[in-house]
């Protein structure tokens, strides 16, 4: 993590008082919560709607804070304790992000896109351990002010940083691409979310590609090669290295041949024929993502061995395509940490396909913020559904009672049940469970189905 002196952030960033009297105070690490202060830290306080983190600035000293960055704008700046006033502390965070992000001896790769980016993170953070000391974004980390305290997190011995970049409008891409300056950048896909702030998948692909802004010159830029918006977004970059991968064999690299069973994938690949690659992750879609970070392993000098030890140890962030056993030994498809109708379709088809179950059962719940048209997205899912596939469908939430209409199209009534309370529907999920059906959970963080889940393991 960042280990400076006072002096020493007084030449990285843009400080408005003097600190002579401070100099040799010594910052290690960066924290915005009083709440989870490690000795040393500076302290980011923010002004809020409701609360202004000015006012617990001192609290944040007594909890074993070195310094604390203090706004200009906000009068009274304490004189007694090191406080560094900046124009805005946000910027100001970013800026010593980025100034760090520099000082260190490290290769960054950033990904973005609608749907996969957790997932992409990991693959490639898990390829790139077999060669490097690698570090990645944790947890939700992702946006404006989650990205500079990654950065500040990282080891002074960090060989490769793995970035994720989320959105919800223009500009916070590029933003986050500025201060990573990454070397080699990756576009998952794009989808539906986000599309009730952008307007159409048109503005969220050209969103997406914000992530270029910062990258190297002679960085490496890999995108879903499937995505005609990608396709015709790219034309105007004028990179240098651009490298695709996808279904199709138009791409840079595509897979060849795909066995898939209920623990995961063997592929072939037109990168490496008659060598196979085992992916322990359930979907065909994920395997583009693992094509992404072969890309990236090869960018970075892997060897076709070590991606394939690296591809087959991985292990993915808690409900990405998470398979859990129930107290009933049903099987529990755990996917509920986001949905779009992209990521909702690709995961129903895996459901549809798997082999060994007598009985498949569906939970889904709303997806959100898919603007004016979310009405529609949710009953074309329920549409969707193979009824002869598909024992069971049940839903929870408002938008999620779309689902069932469409379903109701294909299903008989006492197949489909659809709920608002999540309690009553964790009672009749239960009683229905038998012990040998493979159940998948599905929908938007807000609609928090982990909560079902560990119900049905207690």
């Amino acid at each position: 993590m960042i280990d400076k002196t006072i002096k020493d952030i007084c030449i990285m960033i843009d400080v408005k008082n003097d600190l002579s009297a401070f100099d040799s105070v010594v910052v290690k690490g960066v924290s915005i919560d009083t709440r989870k202060i490690e000795s040393g830290n500076l302290f980011v306080p923010f002004k809020g709607e409701n609360v202004d983190g000015h006012q617990f600035v001192r609290q944040a000293i007594e909890n074993g804070a070195s310094a604390a960055l203090w706004d200009v704008h906000v009068p009274d700046p304490p004189e007694d304790i090191p406080v560094v006033v900046v124009e805005d502390p946000l910027l100001a965070l970013q800026e010593l992000a980025n100034k760090y992000r520099h000082e260190l001896e490290l290769k960054v790769i950033g990904i973005t896109g609608s749907n996969g980016k957790t997932t992409t993170k990991d693959i490639v953070a898990n390829l790139l351990s077999v060669k490097y000391r690698v570090h990645k974004t944790q947890g939700n980390y992702n946006n404006h002010i989650g990205l500079p305290l990654t950065i500040l997190s990282l080891p002074q011995d960090a060989e490769v940083a793995v970035l994720e970049m989320g959105m919800s409008g223009f500009g916070e891409i590029e933003l986050l691409s500025e201060i990573s300056q990454p070397d080699a950048a990756i576009i998952t896909n794009i989808g539906e979310s986000h599309l009730q702030d952008l307007g159409s998948r048109e503005n969220i692909a050209k969103a997406k590609l914000e992530i270029v802004k910062g990258l190297k010159a002679d960085g490496l830029f890999a995108y879903y090669g499937d995505e005609p918006l990608l396709q015709e977004g790219v034309k105007s970059l004028g990179l240098k290295h651009m490298e695709t991968f996808g279904r199709s064999g138009s791409n840079t690299i595509y897979p060849t041949k795909i066995e898939m069973n209920n623990q995961g994938s063997y592929f072939e690949t037109s990168f490496a024929e008659g060598e196979t690659f085992y992916l322990p992750v359930l979907g065909q879609h994920n395997i583009h993502n693992a094509l992404a970070g072969i890309l990236i392993g090869r960018h970075f000098g892997l060897s076709i061995d070590e991606m394939k030890e690296g591809l087959q140890s991985l292990k993915l962030t808690q409900m990405r395509m998470e398979m859990l056993e129930g107290t009933k030994g049903e099987s529990i498809i755990n996917d509920a940490y986001n949905a779009s109708p992209t990521s909702m379709k690709a995961a129903i088809g895996l459901v549809s396909e798997l082999e060994g179950f007598r009985t498949k059962i569906l939970v889904l719940g709303d997806m959100l913020e898919l603007g004016e048209n979310e009405e529609d997205f949710h009953k074309e899912i329920g549409r969707m559904i193979d009824s002869e596939k598909i024992q069971q469908v049940f839903t929870f939430g408002k938008l999620a009672t779309l689902i069932a209409t469409g379903a109701l199209e294909n299903f008989p009534e006492e197949r489909v049940h659809s709920f608002t309370d999540k309690e009553r529907l964790t009672s009749v999920l239960a009683s229905t469970i038998k012990g040998d059906e493979l159940i998948l959970f599905k929908a938007s963080r807000g609609m928090k189905l982990e909560e079902i889940i560990d119900s049905l393991k207690t």
